[in-house]
């Protein structure tokens, strides 16, 4: 369900990439306050789409370094919002960032927690990677549970939601954190879907791909490549898409055993392919042996963003925010939790 009238609980959103937690937010019926990135690309994804958007009124896209943020900024006086959420940097928690936890400076749970005692908000909704909840971080997960409760929040748990389960065309399972006030915790139900017909890659990006086809309709391999990329498409859902490293060179679909898994899906993952009026080797972008490459645009339908959200930057930047980006029907699921108790609490205070 999306809520597009009464926005009447507020949310300030740290971390905030290319917006995928913040569409999810949207859409479960919060008003975006302000939402804080470093990337100067993000920031200009985030302002092309809710500037001059009257469904994201008074939202603030502020590029900064979160380490460096005064809240006051904000001009919150504590206690006011109603939700502080963020997706905090994941490399300290992945394989890929060799788990250095507390140790790697690009952990921000430290700061995070410094803003809700700044700003105390009435829930906290925190999202990583999976890693986090490995056993060597146990001790990790219960001092930030220690200073949320040292700070009155309640109901404090942790758990892994599996975007698949969500409608969302990929595998990514992903660590989410919610604490709230008690007032609000007492009403505040966690719970999974049931078991759902999955959403093939097949299926989300039919329309997409058909159309890239449909453009080169004149060459005589285009209508055989569609239908052998469909077939395979509708086997399954993609592996998890990855934004990958500035360190690193340019945009593709992952590790040698992601591009496999593309590969069994009719998808070529060395690369990352132009938008279709932007084509300039089709061979390379629809006619490779392994199958079509996505485009930027094809890569975030399988992030589960909408089909009008637009990234700024080059191909490799876009991609790089698609990448990283928390699926929006996964945060949407869990605010919607979180505004369920909100409501609750309202209700019960009335009568």
């Amino acid at each position: 369900m999306t809520r597009t009238k009464d926005r009447k609980y507020t949310s300030v959103e740290i971390c905030a990439g290319a917006g995928g937690q913040a569409v999810g937010l949207h859409n479960a019926g919060f008003k975006h306050v302000a939402l804080i990135e470093i990337d100067k690309y993000a920031c200009e994804t985030l302002t092309a789409n809710t500037e001059s958007n009257p469904e994201w009124e008074a939202c603030r896209v502020i590029e900064a370094d979160l380490r460096e943020f005064d809240p006051d900024a904000l001009g919150l006086e504590p206690g006011v919002l109603d939700l502080l959420a963020g997706g905090v940097p994941c490399p300290p928690f992945s394989a890929a960032g060799k788990q250095l936890g507390r140790d790697d400076e690009r952990d921000l749970f430290p700061r995070m927690l410094e803003l809700v005692d700044h700003l105390e908000p009435k829930a906290v909704m925190i999202e990583n990677v999976r890693g986090l909840l490995d056993p060597k971080f146990a001790e990790y997960r219960q001092d930030i549970i220690k200073r949320l409760k040292s700070m009155g929040y309640e109901k404090c748990y942790w758990d892994v939601l599996e975007a698949k389960n969500y409608g969302v065309p990929q595998l990514r399972p992903r660590a989410i954190l919610v604490a709230m006030k008690p007032e609000y915790a007492r009403y505040f139900e966690h719970h999974k879907p049931a078991e759902a017909k999955l959403v093939t890659v097949g299926e989300a990006l039919e329309d997409s791909m058909r159309e890239r086809y449909d453009a080169v309709s004149n060459d005589p391999r285009a209508e055989t490549a569609f239908k052998n990329w469909y077939e395979k498409a509708l086997e399954g859902v993609a592996p998890t898409v990855v934004g990958g490293s500035k360190k690193h060179g340019g945009a593709d679909l992952g590790p040698t055993r992601a591009k496999r898994a593309w590969a069994e899906l009719g998808v070529c993952g060395m690369g990352v392919a132009n938008e279709p009026d932007e084509m300039k080797d089709v061979d390379r972008d629809l006619f490779a042996a392994a199958g079509p490459k996505l485009t930027v645009t094809q890569a975030a339908l399988i992030q589960g963003f909408p089909k009008d959200w637009k990234f700024s930057g080059r191909k490799t930047a876009a991609y790089r925010q698609v990448g990283n980006a928390f699926p929006p029907p996964v945060a949407q699921a869990v605010g919607d939790q979180i505004y369920a108790a909100f409501e609750a609490a309202a209700k019960a205070k009335k009568n």
